[in-house]
């Protein structure tokens, strides 16, 4: 298959050549195109390119000799549809997004530029598989790897459109104690919290979650040693319920 890699932390980040490298070893054909700077947080977002153009940049990666590589100066939703667009050459089959620094699990997958990156794939028609890795110290990102690069062989044989979203624990490969089906956390294994404000600016970190995590739930089984596994999908149209009547009731009383 023809895959490409892409991140939010930034084209120089260490997890994406983890996982290049875990693409390139499978013996697909990979090429490699992720933001010049970190843009974690960024979701799907496109950033103001179509106006002004989008700068790119030629890299090379140690271990990656025959990959081509390319820094994107937006964030990781626009290096998928310029991939999407041809403009990296033919346009793959699959999104490979990671390995990210921290995991990605629980409701604020929603602001994840790892997971949005993945979920523009299948924006675009494609397939997208984002891998992330819970923090820890040392890494452990050949872990990741391992898993992401069976991920991305499982959704060869998937329908278009198909998202995976896998979370590993930051174990050696030997004690990892499974991989299951998980569902989206209430919370992520880590949460944001504001500490207050200093002049004109926000002080906000990053906590482990304290929160009682739901058995079953991707932040609790990665919490407890498992590879999580879930499906995603994109923007998609439900039963407004009974909002049409409603506005249809301003609409008549005006008339």
């Amino acid at each position: 298959m023809r895959v490409l890699v892409t991140n939010d932390d930034g084209v120089h980040a260490p997890g994406i050549l983890e996982l290049a490298g875990a693409m390139v070893k499978d013996g697909h054909d990979v090429v490699v195109a992720a933001p010049l700077i970190d843009m974690s947080g960024s979701g799907a977002a496109l950033g103001p390119g179509h106006s002004s153009g989008v700068a790119i940049e030629r890299f090379e990666l140690d271990g990656l000799a025959d990959v081509p590589v390319y820094g994107v100066d937006g964030p990781p939703g626009m290096a998928v549809m310029a991939a999407h667009l041809g403009a990296f050459g033919d346009r793959p089959d699959v999104i490979a997004s990671g390995i990210n620094l921290g995991g990605n699990t629980g409701r604020s997958v929603l602001f994840s530029g790892t997971v949005g990156a993945a979920l523009a794939a299948a924006n675009f028609g494609l397939k997208g598989v984002a891998v992330s890795q819970v923090s820890g110290d040392p890494w452990h990102l050949a872990t990741a790897g391992a898993f992401g690069a069976a991920a991305v062989a499982w959704v060869a044989a998937a329908p278009a459109r198909t998202v995976l979203n896998v979370n590993v624990p930051n174990l050696p490969l030997a004690q990892v104690r499974g991989v299951q089906s998980a569902t989206l956390a209430m919370f992520g294994v880590v949460r944001t919290v504001l500490e207050g404000t200093e002049g004109n600016r926000l002080q906000l970190v990053l906590r482990d979650t304290d929160e009682e995590l739901e058995p079953g739930s991707d932040s609790a089984l990665v919490r407890g040693g498992f590879v999580a596994v879930t499906s995603l999908v994109g923007p998609r149209a439900v039963d407004p319920l009974d909002a049409v009547p409603a506005l249809e009731r301003v609409v008549l009383s005006r008339g």
